[in-house]
């Protein structure tokens, strides 16, 4: 079976490997330098389980920036290009997704277009209406920034938002790919699997907003949060996970997708969404105000990103402390491997981590690593149990 795969991201790249196990798969992106790194077998992101299977497993995988040549013949094309969320416009700016339809209903009416890109509920009925087409489904993807392979090799659940044969066919490919043969199939109407993705992500960033709170809370009044959320956390119906402190959710999913949430509650009455999304912003308010009333010179930042093994730091809630950092007139100076550049929005990007201690009077960690344990008395973190 021949694949399209549009977009060579965390959930396109990892679904292009996943698929090409067994199938022809061809993957499209707008960057040659991408296409390049994925035919020479290498990730052009940080993934374990990506760069392994790309440098060592037979894949039957090419990459190309001609969507011309990924659609002709294609069975299925999944399309995982961004849906950024347009803060003019208060909803995801899917016309990258669009497009690609577009051009597959040109080049190759009788494919069936698989969307994994984030959408808000109602864009599958929407777009078959305007575009006068029946072959779009969408599936939504549960993957973690560096864990996104894994994800897919080991599925907490298959979800396919249409209850046809066609829908079985393509859950059975990415079944019959993965490495856990026991997991739950769900196949859903088209709106309700767009409202699972968003309704899932936003219980995420409520918990995190949650333990955060809980956080500021002990913060305020002197008290150890450790002890408070391994208390509270007992409790089977809570559990010890997802209960790590931080300095807010972040990432490319969670804000955007608590936002185009509480954007489909326009004519919903509701009070929890709300305050999901006004939580964010009240934590890095919280922490920035206890971080100036230390009375910093230089603060240094330690790495950009929120998770180990990624790269990525969109949306990282970091950003928002520092800008609040910047604001009150604090120097702010980053210490990055994976930033190229020499500055980062106004901020030096240094190089030497010895030269970055040194500089930094106070320095913000998303997670307590050894390269900076000697520097403890200047350190500032939410890191209570050492997890993402």
């Amino acid at each position: 079976m021949k694949i399209a795969v549009f977009g060579l991201g965390y959930v396109g790249l990892s679904n292009a490997v996943l698929l090409a196990q067994r199938n022809d798969v061809v993957a499209v992106d707008v960057s040659g330098e991408r296409v390049d790194q994925v035919n020479a077998g290498r990730s052009p992101i940080i993934d374990a389980e990506l760069e392994e299977y790309l440098g060592g497993k037979t894949l039957k995988l090419k990459a190309t920036l001609d969507a011309a040549e990924a659609l002709q013949g294609a069975d299925y094309v999944v399309v995982a290009t961004p849906t950024n969320y347009d803060v003019d416009t208060n909803k995801f700016d899917t016309s990258s997704v669009e497009a690609v339809i577009r051009q597959a209903i040109a080049i190759n009416p009788d494919a069936t277009v698989v969307v994994k890109s984030t959408i808000p509920v109602g864009f599958v009925d929407d777009v078959r209406q305007r575009l006068g087409t029946e072959q779009v489904i969408f599936s939504p993807e549960f993957l973690r920034e560096g864990k996104a392979l894994h994800d897919n090799l080991y599925p907490s659940r298959i979800i396919v938002g249409e209850q046809s044969e066609r829908a079985r066919i393509f859950a059975n490919l990415l079944l019959d790919a993965s490495l856990n043969k026991d997991v739950e199939v769900l196949f859903t109407n088209a709106r309700e699997a767009e409202a699972i993705k968003l309704f899932a992500n936003t219980y995420l960033a409520m918990r995190v907003a949650f333990f955060n709170e809980l956080d500021s809370y002990a913060i305020a009044g002197g008290m150890d949060s450790r002890q408070i959320i391994n208390g509270v956390s007992l409790d089977p119906r809570i559990g010890r996970h997802y209960n790590n402190p931080s300095f807010g959710y972040g990432g490319y999913c969670l804000p955007k997708d608590t936002k185009q949430l509480l954007a489909n509650y326009s004519d919903v009455p509701q009070n929890l969404i709300r305050a999901i999304v006004d939580a964010n912003r009240t934590r890095k308010d919280f922490l920035a105000d206890v971080i100036i009333a230390k009375k910093p010179r230089t603060v240094g930042v330690h790495r950009l990103v929120m998770k180990a093994g990624s790269d990525n730091f969109r949306q990282s809630s970091i950003q928002g402390i520092m800008k609040r950092l910047k604001a009150k007139g604090i120097e702010v100076i980053v210490f990055e491997p994976a930033l190229k550049e020499s500055h980062f929005y106004g901020s030096e990007v240094l190089s030497d981590l010895e030269d970055f201690k040194r500089r930094s009077s106070v320095i913000l960690a998303n997670r307590i690593t050894p390269d900076i344990e000697d520097v403890q008395d200047k350190l500032f973190t939410r890191d209570l149990f050492g997890a993402d």
